[in-house]
């Protein structure tokens, strides 16, 4: 997979929704009903971050939910990308971006959203043909402003903001021209996880999804 192509496939997923639910999933048993919940309130774009010995077999639950798109977050190595692919995630989302990284994403036909901190992380990615990208933490990178200032001299690369993101700041991220949506977890809540109300999620995800950008 060339870059150009990833990001044209990472971009087609940032527009499904005006956010990404970011997942931290402990009980891969309640993945399946999370992922239908959260689709059911119009975020179909999901990201399970690799940070539980429960996430892989999470994203293989969710990639069978009919109208979801179950990416893999978290990418540190070439091992991730693989088990990635394998569970069947869709895409694959990175906090930094290594030539390794790319590669083995690349190479496994992952498009990857790979994470940006400072000018220099944007313009490495533009010159090897990405367009879009993670801006990551954004909000202890400056937040809105910080990412309104790169579209100045990048106007080429298009962002999905992650880090300290709420309901009360995405408004902030989706008007800025350079923004194709946002990345957060308050969503999908533990408690409410953890009390399998998902119809509490799904109105969570109904009044993220109607943000508008």
């Amino acid at each position: 997979m060339t870059p150009e192509h990833a990001s044209e496939l990472t971009a087609r997923v940032c527009a499904l929704a005006p956010v990404v639910p970011v997942l931290v999933i402990e009980d891969a048993a309640s993945a399946a009903d999370l992922a239908r919940a959260l689709v059911r309130g119009g975020l179909p774009a999901l990201e399970v971050t690799l940070r539980t010995p429960a996430a892989l077999e999470a994203i293989r639950e969710m990639a069978g939910v009919e109208g979801g798109v179950v990416g893999a977050g978290t990418l540190l190595t070439e091992r991730d990308v693989e088990a990635a692919k394998e569970a069947g995630a869709s895409f694959g989302v990175s906090p930094g971006a290594t030539d390794r990284l790319l590669d083995a994403a690349e190479a496994n036909d992952l498009p990857l959203l790979a994470g940006t901190a400072t000018a220099s992380d944007v313009m490495r990615l533009l010159e090897r043909g990405y367009t879009t990208a993670k801006f990551f933490p954004a909000e202890a990178n400056g937040g809105a402003p910080a990412l309104k200032a790169l579209a100045a001299p990048l106007p080429q690369m298009r962002f999905c903001p992650t880090g300290g993101i709420g309901l009360g700041n995405a408004r902030d991220y989706l008007s800025l021209p350079n923004t194709l949506c946002v990345g957060g977890s308050w969503v999908a809540p533990k408690d409410l996880v953890a009390a399998g109300d998902w119809d509490g999620i799904a109105a969570l995800a109904a009044e993220a999804a109607a943000l508008p950008r």
